[in-house]
């Protein structure tokens, strides 16, 4: 296979690999306010759920101090009951007592449910405060090996980048000025594989004498249709697209 051909495969390899590196490096942003969202969400939940039992504990104060408040009426109740000089004040009083006593029963009830709607609460609190500390450890988890990601990535780029370098300065000045143009009109993607005489990316079928020249790899043969520079990989490998959507 002609060298520079070769070399022209290498560096699209290492172009391939570099756009997808950078391109997981772009989206790790992202991903890390994905897992401050979820933390924050959590966060959120847990607040919600204290607000909510304490404006049940508020309730069932408010509740309380009524309840004393009666409590307090009807032992004033009883205590006047003992002074009435009259049947018709005797008959009040008692009708103010019932009707006392009937409230006080009506807030001690209300207090017991407020009580066990509070006991819920509570529950809702410990468990949005479980899921909290799951996912604190979870994030965290996450968050360090998206640094390990990013440290492996960061290596790949720089070892790419200076690998690049001393490649393009073996390839000749004809054949790296063909490359770099047809990767700069072609999403990056200027060298491809021509398998079963098409154009592996553009899938344009190949004239048989152009596809002959391919497979001999003496010259540097470009797809009619896409223009990017075709090469014949007898192991069926080589440098393949992972840029998205390349133009055609």
């Amino acid at each position: 296979m002609l060298p520079d051909l070769e070399r022209l495969i290498r560096l699209q390899q290492l172009d391939n690999a570099t756009t997808e590196a950078q391109r997981t490096v772009d989206a790790m942003p992202s991903r890390i306010e994905a897992l401050d969202a979820r933390l924050a969400n959590s966060s959120a939940a847990v607040e919600a759920a204290k607000t909510r039992l304490a404006d049940k504990k508020g309730e069932r104060q408010a509740v309380e101090k009524s309840l004393g408040e009666v409590q307090t009426r009807l032992s004033r109740f009883n205590e006047q009951l003992m002074a009435v000089k009259t049947n018709k004040e005797y008959t009040a009083m008692q009708h103010e007592i019932a009707t006392a006593r009937t409230e006080v029963q009506r807030l001690e009830d209300d207090i017991l449910e407020h009580m066990l709607a509070g006991d819920d609460l509570a529950a809702d609190v410990e468990a949005a405060e479980r899921v909290l500390q799951t996912e604190r450890t979870e994030v965290e988890r996450e968050r360090s090996a998206l640094d390990t990601e990013r440290s492996v990535l960061e290596r790949t780029l720089h070892g790419t980048s200076d690998e690049r370098a001393k490649l393009t300065g073996s390839i000749g000045a004809a054949a790296q000025r063909l490359f770099e143009l047809v990767s700069s009109q072609r999403s990056g993607i200027a060298v491809v594989e021509a398998r079963d005489g098409h154009c592996s990316l553009c899938n344009v079928r190949l004239r048989p004498q152009m596809f002959n020249q391919i497979l001999q790899g003496t010259e540097l043969i470009q797809c009619e249709s896409c223009m990017r520079i075709l090469y014949h990989d007898p192991n069926g490998g080589g440098a393949r697209s992972t840029a998205p959507g390349p133009s055609r």
